[in-house]
């Protein structure tokens, strides 16, 4: 398995043109989304929301917005990682119900940690919430990166898009959302640029201190 993993990260790179004409599982989507579904977040609070982009139109309106890069409409589906801009005492509320109903224990045991959790959000301003929440995407997308790795699918992270002009045109802002990364996912081109190159990545000797 340590091998299998590693050689996995090696083989992944970020694609740059995808194969348009192959379309991802609906085994290996729906693997793909459960881990999503089981990424760490702060206080377990998944402060996040992953919108599955399959329709064409939409994602030919994208396109523009994300600087007119192919692999938005060639790629088999594209992500689009959401934070919440506002975690409200109700959105804690409804957590600490779910953690009583899955761990079948009474919500009076998890005031304390209801409580802590509210209290530590109230210190923040609206700015810091939304730097917070945005911070989980990227745990959930390193998540993805992983599983499309090992699943032998191309999966490449974009920032480079028009953030205002997206969360308009999906009409993010009324449910609290802001879009914070996208990440097309399918099958690399046989003719892309990328496909030859080597990872370039510091030693280990450079990247690492034992202290």
């Amino acid at each position: 398995m340590n091998k299998q993993l590693i050689e996995a990260l090696e083989w992944r790179y970020a694609c740059k043109k995808f194969d348009h004409e192959k379309r991802i599982s609906d085994t290996d989507l729906n693997t793909i989304l459960k881990s999503i579904r089981l990424t760490p977040s702060s206080y377990g609070l998944q402060p996040i929301k992953v919108l599955l982009i399959e329709t064409n139109e939409l994602r030919e309106k994208i396109k523009p917005i994300a600087w007119n890069q192919s692999q938005v409409v060639d790629a088999s589906h594209l992500l689009v990682f959401c934070n919440y801009t506002e975690i409200s005492p109700s959105y804690v509320d409804q957590h600490v119900s779910l953690m009583a109903n899955t761990r079948n224990v009474s919500t009076e045991n998890l005031i304390g940690f209801g409580d802590h959790v509210k209290s530590a959000i109230a210190k923040m301003d609206i700015e810091q919430v939304s730097h917070w929440t945005g911070k989980q995407t990227y745990i959930a997308l390193g998540q993805v990166l992983l599983t499309c790795a090992l699943l032998k699918i191309d999966a490449t992270p974009m920032e480079g898009f028009d953030n205002q002009k997206l969360n308009e045109l999906l009409d993010l802002s009324k449910q609290d959302l802001n879009a914070s990364l996208l990440c097309p996912i399918g099958y690399r081109h046989q003719d892309d640029p990328n496909i030859l190159l080597k990872k370039v990545r510091k030693t280990e000797d450079t990247l690492f201190e034992t202290r």
